[in-house]
């Protein structure tokens, strides 16, 4: 049977070294902007169709019908503005950085693992957490971060394994911050875990990053699929699809780089070769937005970011982050979408 030689690539082209470089950084400022007036337009546009009952109520005062019918018509202004801004950029910069891309395949030779874990009165869960990712295989070390935990947490570490250290300037970025500076301290490790000691991430989810890894810097860790939600978790419809938005927003600021579907994920994967390149840029004073500011920053750096589906358990102990309710998510969300549209500096000193 004769075969078409097209359709399967030969030895010789499988054995040319397959390019391992990262993209160029590239904003996509007009696709983001573009994103955003469409929004405003959509928003403008049902707010005007939801008047109308209204009008009928009030019995169609000329003012309020003024008002409500420029608000649907000139909705259509930032409708059209935001497609042609969308559009300079797909046609502009995507269409260049899509047909420069490659399938990066660079497996790393050390396949160990530091385990970074950030806590804040964890008592209740943090030997839990550290005992599950010392059983990894290939989990070199745990690394706890209490950031002045008021309870036990840095005792009970201590006692299941892990390299305690305590960092005094409060705020999640400090902590974050001051957990991959220790991990990149060890040298028999190529690749850092960064998660946190809460028990609503597990170690087995480590297989699948690895498995990622060859393709990426960065694999981060995406809740948002829901049949790996256990129930009862404290990722809320509405934060469920306020991540997934976030996540497409910050997309499109980088529109053609990365595919993002969740930027509040601490759960995530790094070679240490491009952590040591990107601490010099992140700042500590950053707090609960943290995780979108790392993936921004990251990709303006040209850091290549793949997603990994993880696994996402209830929490064990309270919750001391964003996800405590709708209206402090929803605070959290708003700063994210700030720091990502306008600058994440004016966060610095929360």
């Amino acid at each position: 049977m004769n075969l078409d030689e097209n359709r399967f690539t030969s030895s010789a082209e499988l054995q040319k070294p397959i390019p391992t470089s990262r993209g160029k950084s590239t904003t996509t400022w007009f696709a983001l902007y573009g994103f955003l007036l469409i929004s405003l337009a959509l928003f403008a546009y049902v707010t005007g169709v939801l008047l109308g009952p209204l009008r009928l109520l009030l019995l169609d005062p000329p003012l309020f019908r003024r008002f409500n019918e420029d608000l649907v018509w000139y909705s259509g202004i930032p409708l059209v503005t935001g497609t042609m801004l969308i559009s300079w950029d797909l046609f502009r910069n995507v269409t260049r950085i899509r047909q420069a891309k490659f399938v990066r395949s660079d497996p790393p030779a050390n396949r160990f693992l530091t385990v970074a874990l950030t806590a804040y009165n964890d008592e209740r869960s943090i030997s839990g957490a550290v005992q599950d990712f010392r059983a990894h295989p290939l989990v070199r070390r745990v690394i706890v971060i209490s950031n002045n935990s008021q309870d036990r947490t840095m005792e009970l570490a201590e006692q299941a394994g892990a390299i305690v250290f305590n960092e005094t300037r409060q705020g999640y970025g400090a902590c974050v911050h001051r957990a991959l500076r220790e991990a990149l301290k060890f040298e028999d490790t190529e690749l850092t875990v960064l998660c946190e000691g809460d028990l609503t991430f597990r170690a087995l989810d480590l297989d699948k990053f690895l498995t990622y890894i060859p393709h990426a810097d960065v694999v981060n860790g995406s809740r948002i699929v829901e049949q790996l939600q256990e129930r009862d978790t404290q990722l809320s419809l509405y934060m469920h699809y306020g991540n997934l938005f976030a996540g497409k927003v910050l997309e499109m600021k980088h529109l053609g780089m990365v595919s993002l579907t969740d930027v509040g994920t601490t759960y995530k994967l790094c070679r240490n070769s491009t952590l040591r390149e990107l601490m010099p840029l992140l700042d500590p004073r950053i707090n609960l937005e943290f995780n979108a500011y790392f993936l921004d920053t990251a990709l303006k750096a040209g850091v290549r970011i793949i997603e990994c589906p993880v696994s996402f358990y209830p929490r064990v102990g309270t919750s001391k982050g964003g996800n405590v309710n709708n209206r402090i998510a929803t605070r959290l969300g708003l700063r994210m979408l700030f720091g990502i549209f306008v600058d994440w500096k004016g966060f610095s000193h929360d």
